[in-house]
């Protein structure tokens, strides 16, 4: 079996993926040969995907500043034309096991999205959003944070 550079992948598995339809060769020589381009089937070339805007608050006393951080996020990513999607999550930065958070954590895995926008660093995670920026990166996903200084605390945005 013959792999094929950066894909890991046999000859057999793409000939089973166009026979399935799943993969269609971007040309073919007279003999038969397939030709494919490798930042299509590595998913390089991710203009398709949309962006995401990531908005977190910590409690339930916090849910107007979460529609703010949303409607910020839209706002922003309307500007700049971008086809977004807008995940928010109610719960601690240091709680790894919310749904909005592995549905972003999947999704930069899987390569299905072009960037991610935050309000401020910390509303991703409190502690740990450094290895989620280098798997984005690794991914060739952008990270946009829209205030880049430091954030207000909540008692000092209620005054």
């Amino acid at each position: 079996m013959i792999k094929i550079g950066k894909l890991g992948i046999s000859i057999q598995t793409l000939h089973k993926w166009e026979q399935t339809g799943e993969l269609v060769p971007d040309r073919k020589s007279n003999a038969g040969t397939r030709y494919y381009d490798t930042d299509k089937l590595l998913n390089l070339n991710n203009e398709d995907n949309p962006t995401i805007g990531y908005a977190r608050v910590s409690s339930h006393d916090q849910k107007e500043d979460l529609v703010r951080q949303s409607e910020l996020l839209e706002t922003f990513c309307v500007a700049k034309g971008w086809r977004f999607k807008i995940i928010s999550d109610l719960g601690s930065g240091m709680n790894y096991k919310k749904k909005g958070l592995n549905e972003l954590l999947e999704l930069i895995l899987k390569k299905k999205i072009r960037r991610i926008v935050l309000t401020h660093k910390d509303r991703l995670l409190r502690f740990g959003s450094e290895l989620v920026f280098a798997l984005c990166e690794i991914q060739g996903i952008e990270i946009v944070i829209i205030n880049k200084g430091e954030q207000p605390s909540f008692e000092e945005e209620q005054k």
